[in-house]
């Protein structure tokens, strides 16, 4: 498992888990095992999805969810994991809130089915957003 010094990154995803297994591909063929990457779904469905994307370990559901932000480091996920009741309510209020609090670095990427659009923000595929989330803002990991 984890060392002392190794940063922690929450990856949250939900419904089937595709956005949350690209970004743990591509975080595990970056940083290997320097960093713990955490898998935390919505769903059972979308955590076991981001295990098969390589996961050091992973939960589901919304304690899970909320308990496990407490340690991070770094969470990582679509911009739904903010927002109450997205993702076909699969995002408790409980899980938003919680996500917000925490002190943890936050990296959200532009991708919802939510009534929602974020002003000025480029279009770009998934894989796109994740090496430009790699490349320009995890360098500190």
């Amino acid at each position: 498992m984890g060392t002392k010094n190794q940063k922690k990154v929450c990856v949250i995803d939900g419904q089937g888990g595709g956005i949350g297994s690209v970004i743990i591909k591509k975080l595990k063929e970056r940083f290997e095992e320097r960093i713990e990457v955490i898998a935390l779904g919505t769903n059972a469905i979308a955590t076991a999805q981001m295990l098969k994307a390589k996961a050091n370990k992973g939960a589901s559901g919304s304690n899970a969810i909320v308990q496990t932000v407490k340690k991070a480091d770094v969470i990582i996920g679509p911009v739904g994991i903010i927002i109450p009741n997205a993702m076909m309510g699969e995002v408790t209020p409980l899980m938003a809130e919680a996500i917000c609090s925490v002190d943890a670095k936050k990296f959200l990427l532009p991708l919802t089915q939510e009534n929602l659009e974020i002003v000025g923000v480029r279009g770009l595929p998934l894989p796109q957003l994740v090496d430009e989330l790699l490349d320009k803002h995890l360098i500190f990991l």
